[in-house]
């Protein structure tokens, strides 16, 4: 590895994986109105104690593959394999709807638009950012702030705009959307709201290649949630309050269509050319992630050794590469001509897989809470208590289909799991003895 990063990469790890999911929303969450407002201030706020308590296990466990290495500390090996491997093949699922927002904001640019071309770009974009990746964490990762801001100050501009434009007659009431369901009809909500901040905690699966996690993560989580949350609330009652409900429902760049009507001449081919990049951007945060995972997973003895070969830049190259090559055919099989239900689809189910981790995750941080009682303080039982809370409050209103299909994604690392104990057994090592040889974690240093 060439070099470690600093504050303001993580800051962009965590802004950037958080923002370019969410760049097609406004769309998706046209159809719920007033609804939608209330679920992203609910979101923002289950987001924002999430980060903390991510923060804080963090800073006990700066280890290389993120939510595994936090369960790991207290459950042990199953429950952390199956944690990790979960974490690992979402994180590239969920990678498939932004490659695809990605595109959508790109076809503006060139006017020219077909199924067979647009899956060609789709495949591209994750094959050139699957390349910089290999050239390492701080190639993937150092993007200096003073950039970050230059790609995210037009997406607040632009709403920030619309506002003057604001016409609430184009928000449907919450009373007209719910109706008789409003229970349902708020879990649905939820689902796209929650989407838009998932990936604040893939930063931490980077924790070994940070320059001072205990310093860095905390401010870089919260305060980059927190700015997340405010471009997205904004956003959305801006871009709403412009176009008709029933229009931006079909739109498939909703801020390249908010920009050309509040803006006029070619401002909007601008703006597109900006959420293009912030989505590829976000494409790069999570692809380093998922080798960082899968290394950490790795690392622990719990998966195949060739997934931690480093090339000379110090990137696990075999876990950068199967990553991508998963992606390609969900790619291929979910493209489709409604991309909002595409989007949709994959979003449900993403997210719902992405709460079940965060709820191991709860359980693993009170369990540690409890072991160490004597000296932690209120507010982190609080944050830990009201997390899981939130979690299993969105779990429980979820279908049982969706959550059966993404239990798929759970038991599908079962053969190799097995596999890989029994080659342990036939070395005579154990689990346990694996676990022993890993480097010491830090919770002694949390406060």
């Amino acid at each position: 590895m060439s070099g470690k990063i600093g504050f303001w990469s993580v800051f962009q790890l965590v802004t950037i994986s958080q923002v370019g999911s969410g760049l097609i929303l406004p769309a998706n969450l046209a159809p719920y109105g007033t609804l939608s407002l209330v679920g992203w201030v609910l979101s923002s706020i289950g987001a924002t104690i999430l980060a903390v308590m991510f923060a804080s296990l963090c800073i006990r466990y700066p280890r290389t593959g993120g939510p595994h290495a936090y369960v790991q500390e207290a459950f042990g090996a199953p429950s952390a394999f199956f944690t990790g491997w979960t974490y690992w093949v979402i994180s590239w699922v969920s990678t498939t709807a932004i490659v695809t927002s990605a595109v959508a904001y790109f076809i503006p640019l060139i006017g020219v638009s077909s199924t067979f071309f647009e899956l060609l770009l789709e495949f591209f974009i994750i094959i050139a950012v699957t390349a910089i990746n290999l050239k390492g964490v701080y190639k993937a990762g150092s993007t200096k702030f003073l950039f970050v801001a230059l790609k995210m100050f037009p997406l607040l501009l632009v709403p920030l705009i619309a506002l003057f434009f604001f016409d609430k007659s184009n928000i449907p009431a919450i009373e007209t959307v719910a109706g008789d369901d409003m229970a349902g009809t708020l879990n649905n909500v939820m689902l796209l709201t929650l989407w838009g901040f998932i990936g604040f905690e893939s930063a931490t699966a980077a924790a070994g290649d940070v320059k001072d996690p205990k310093r860095i993560f905390p401010p870089a989580l919260v305060l980059g949630t927190l700015f997340v949350a405010l471009i997205y609330f904004v956003s959305s009652l801006g871009i709403m309050g412009v176009i008709p409900g029933h229009i931006l429902m079909n739109t498939e760049a909703p801020y390249t269509e908010t920009a050309r009507i509040i803006l006029g001449g070619n401002w909007h081919l601008l703006i597109s050319f900006i959420a293009c990049i912030v989505c590829i951007t976000a494409v790069n945060a999570w692809t380093l992630a998922s080798g960082q995972i899968a290394l950490g997973i790795t690392q622990d003895g719990l998966m195949p050794k060739f997934f931690a070969k480093k090339n000379k830049h110090g990137a696990p190259v075999f876990a950068l590469v199967l990553s991508c090559i998963g992606t390609l055919p969900l790619l291929f099989f979910t493209h489709s001509e409604n991309l909002a239900q595409k989007v949709n689809t994959i979003i449900d189910l993403s997210v719902t897989a992405f709460l079940f981790v965060y709820v191991i995750c709860c359980l693993a941080y009170l369990k540690i809470l409890w072991q160490q009682r004597a000296k932690e303080k209120m507010w982190q039982w609080f944050c830990g208590i009201f997390s899981l809370g939130f979690c299993l409050w969105i779990i429980f209103s979820t279908p049982m289909k969706t959550l059966l299909v993404c239990s798929f994604f759970v038991v599908s690392g079962l053969p190799i799991y097995i596999i890989r104990r029994k080659k342990l057994k036939g070395t005579g090592t154990t689990t346990t003895e694996v676990f022993q040889s890993t480097p010491p974690s830090l919770a002694s240093e949390a406060p």
